[in-house]
């Protein structure tokens, strides 16, 4: 069998050649591929009983790869999302394949034919002013790491950083002004590496430099209890913490699924109520495409219905009978 059969040479050129040198695609979007493939490869090594070293591109067959997306499904609980998602990864392998190997083409295109599963859209979770309200004060501030929650919570309503930006925010991306007339902002490194630059209030600047005085351009600004670079998994903790914290004196807060991301849509929502036009809103998360950032415009139940009433058809006023008239009648019968 010749090496270009072989699925496993072609893995690590897709890896390290085009996820890395051709496409530069993020650490987390690497991690994704790399955790699709790791499931993939002894679910295929299972069916065709070779050893994964052995498993050559035409053994991962259209039929073999329809199995692993419904064994996802149906064995690992997998969402219709995450289906799709280890679905994208591997038709961005069978591209590459068929691009540098012609013989493989006719392979190539029996994989990437595999259809993506249509998903019903969920409502997009965002928590209403006085839940976000009673987040942000549910950390003892009196304690340093209450403070340190504090001012990440605040930091995350503030811009809507995924949890992720927000564990890799280093003390020199912060531009903090050194008068209230100056704009305090964030240098926020997104998905793809893609830069953008997010306005802070003064309040949340003010905390941001009380926490990192003194400290190296070079830090993080976000540490744990050890005085580690926190993670995302970190991030996740800490929110869904305070949340169920929150919910108890809150109920409504127990039947939603608080996260950083919903309060990354708790932002752009409560922008939107604010006026602020839906391109800026894009432009503040980093989405790509402005079709994302519509999602708010179609879930915010608020702005529906102010905008229903601008145009509310009114039906007839009811007029008065003259026997309802207590005053007339009464003057009557005073003749």
């Amino acid at each position: 069998m010749r090496d270009t059969a072989l699925l496993g040479p072609w893995i690590r050129r897709f890896l390290l050649e085009h996820l890395v040198g051709e496409r530069n695609l993020s650490r987390n979007t690497q991690r994704s591929y790399r955790d699709t493939l790791a499931l993939l490869l002894p679910f295929i090594s299972i069916k065709v009983r070779k050893p994964v070293d052995q498993i050559s591109a035409t053994d991962l067959s259209a039929d073999r790869v329809r199995l692993f997306l419904a064994d996802l499904e149906e064995t690992r609980g997998c969402s219709i999302a995450t289906r799709n998602q280890r679905l994208a990864a591997i038709h961005a392998l069978a591209r590459f394949v068929g691009l540098h190997s012609p013989e493989h083409i006719g392979w190539s295109g029996e994989i990437r034919t595999i259809p993506f599963k249509k998903a019903s859209m969920q409502p997009v979770p965002y928590l209403e002013k006085p839940e976000m309200d009673a987040l942000l004060n549910a950390p003892d501030q009196c304690t340093a790491q209450g403070r340190r929650d504090h001012v990440l919570l605040l930091f995350l309503y503030n811009s809507g950083a995924r949890a992720d930006e927000a564990a890799q925010l280093l003390i020199g991306d912060l531009q903090l002004a050194l008068s209230e007339r100056d704009y305090s902002s964030a240098r926020i490194r997104g998905k793809g590496n893609k830069l953008r630059h997010c306005p802070l209030w003064p309040h949340t600047a003010q905390l941001l430099k009380a926490i990192t005085v003194g400290r190296a351009p070079t830090e993080r600004v976000f540490l744990n209890r050890l005085r580690q670079p926190m993670t995302r998994f970190g991030v996740h903790a800490m929110v869904q913490r305070h949340a169920a914290r929150v919910s108890k004196k809150i109920p409504a807060m127990a039947a939603k699924r608080v996260s950083p991301h919903s309060i990354r849509h708790t932002s752009a929502t409560h922008l939107l109520r604010g006026g602020v036009d839906i391109n800026t809103i894009r432009a503040w998360l980093g989405h790509v495409s402005l079709d994302t950032t519509n999602i708010y415009a179609e879930t915010d139940l608020e702005m529906k219905a102010k905008a229903l009433a601008c145009c509310e058809v009114k039906g007839p006023k009811r007029t008065k009978r003259w026997r309802d008239d207590a005053g007339l009648m009464a003057f009557l019968k005073s003749l």
